[in-house]
């Protein structure tokens, strides 16, 4: 068998792939990438966060993504009805990037990783990772190509950054369920012919069709647009006939997007995932750390996939740089402990969207600035930052607002 070594390998090309593996190449590591698929391909994660920007900034790979073109993201905006609250990143709470960009990742992920092998990162795409063995000192991976061909590669430290691929969970015994509802989505893109001029065309907008169920609409800046509902497993599998069928039955619902999108074209027979929270029993081991949705995934409400990915994917190559150097790293404290304290803000706003208490918030008027500000950032993915009330305090302060709301209505009844 044939054997490679390398001081780090990154499983998955996507976008927490590419920012662990920049950071490890820009200090000198010989890091490799393996990808199962070939690129470009179509993956669901198409709304950033501001947050992320940091993270690109940072790897130097910001400038290709900005010469590529896509679709601003400067804010989001809710529906429920005729009720709407629209929400500027300009206008949050702290310091940080006020927009983003709305992306087909097919585009966006290849832009990553061809900037990287322009700059001699080794990337192999069609590998896929079949088997692993932790030794004391480094690990072995064995890794299948398309012809049935298995190498191994020796590599000091793993990072896993393979997304819903959940490559180490699935080979380590890793996997647990995930505390979140059963929810599943489906989706897809459509040649967007009917989008308005403007502003209006280019707006990510979560259309509310009941308290648990959501269609999400997402424009990019090729004309074409991301159309997806997401709901509990039973309501989506209500709807009968193909995938096609049941997507433009749903959005019939819709009496805001129901005409623009009305007979339009589909790019593809849409797809489904169902059940989509994860979760992992530890995010961390002997040479190796899962980032992004091989460790855990919440839910597309707030569109925190990609900057929780590239979040963690840029600690864990800090700290595996550190570990590499001869330096004691406290994984527990500095990896799960970070990453932990995001996730827990992230679940309590996603728990808070289906109880309904935090849609009571973003609906309620005449809105509170102050508490819009705080929100804001949150949505912005700066969740770290505990400056913010609705961070630090993030596991009362949204039920508390939702009562004094519930009780005001009460007065005015």
């Amino acid at each position: 068998m044939n054997q490679e070594f390398v001081e780090v390998l990154v499983i998955g090309a996507g976008p927490s792939g590419c920012v662990a593996a920049s950071y490890l190449h820009n200090n000198g590591f010989k890091v490799k990438v393996v990808e199962k698929n070939t690129f470009p391909r179509f993956v669901i994660g198409e709304s950033l966060l501001p947050r992320c920007m940091d993270h690109f900034d940072e790897v130097d790979l910001l400038q290709p993504l900005k010469d590529f073109g896509f679709e601003i993201k400067s804010g989001a905006r809710f529906m429920r009805g005729e009720e709407i609250c629209n929400f500027d990143f300009s206008k949050k709470h702290g310091e940080g990037w006020d927009w983003t960009w709305q992306v087909p990742r097919a585009d966006f992920d290849s832009v990553l990783a061809n900037t990287l092998i322009d700059r001699g990162v080794d990337i192999a795409f069609e590998q896929e990772v079949v088997a692993v063995n932790i030794l004391d000192e480094g690990s072995t991976v064995d890794i299948k190509d398309v012809d049935g061909n298995i190498t191994q590669i020796s590599a000091k430290f793993i990072i896993d950054s393979s997304g819903f691929g959940r490559v180490l969970p699935r080979l380590l015994d890793l996997e647990k369920p995930s505390p979140l509802p059963k929810h599943s989505s489906i989706f897809v893109h459509v040649e967007d012919v009917k989008r308005p001029e403007g502003k209006e065309g280019t707006l990510i907008t979560f259309d509310v069709l009941s308290q648990e169920t959501w269609l999400w609409v997402i424009p990019f800046s090729d004309g074409r647009t991301s159309i997806g509902l997401v709901g509990p497993t039973e309501y989506i599998e209500s709807f009968k006939g193909s995938n096609e069928e049941r997507l433009r039955e749903i959005i019939k619902l819709s009496d805001y997007y129901k005409n623009r999108f009305e007979g339009v074209d589909f790019n593809f027979e849409p797809k489904a995932i169902k059940n989509y929270s994860k979760s992992v029993k530890q995010i961390f081991g002997k040479g190796y750390a899962l980032t992004g949705n091989s460790a855990e995934f919440l839910d597309p409400v707030f569109s925190s996939g990609v900057t929780f990915a590239t979040e963690s994917a840029l600690l864990a190559a800090k700290l595996a740089t550190k570990e590499l150097k001869g330096d004691i790293v406290n994984w527990e404290k500095e990896y799960y402990g970070h990453i932990k304290k995001g996730v827990n803000v992230f679940s309590t706003y996603v728990n808070e969207w289906y109880t309904g208490n935090l849609q009571k918030i973003f609906f309620h008027r005449p809105e509170n600035p102050e508490v819009k500000k705080q929100i804001c950032a949150v949505l912005a993915g700066y969740v770290w930052d505990e400056t913010n009330p609705f961070v630090k305090n993030h596991n009362r302060l949204v039920r508390t607002v939702a009562k004094i709301i519930d009780m005001e209505n009460q007065v005015n009844i």
